[in-house]
């Protein structure tokens, strides 16, 4: 499903939403924010400063709500490959 480089090792970066951009599967804008939600959470739980805060805001509820975001995720990218 890779954009004309099917047989290339993957860029080296955590954007999701790059990443999916380089493929080419078809995404709604509502799945590519998911995408850019989730990728910030890589960069808010690399430094200090952002991880206080995103553990704060890391509830329980918060990471339900996530969870079933990024299972319908995965679902609908695995329909497409």
């Amino acid at each position: 499903m890779v954009k004309d480089n099917e047989n290339n090792t993957p860029p080296k970066v955590h954007n999701l939403l790059k990443l999916a951009e380089q493929t080419t599967i078809d995404l709604s804008n509502e799945k590519k924010m998911v995408l850019f939600e989730i990728t910030r959470f890589n960069i808010e739980a690399r430094y200090p400063d952002y991880k206080f805060d995103f553990y704060k805001k890391c509830t329980k509820d918060f990471a339900k709500k996530y969870l079933i975001k990024i299972r319908e995720l995965h679902k609908c990218i695995h329909e497409k490959i």
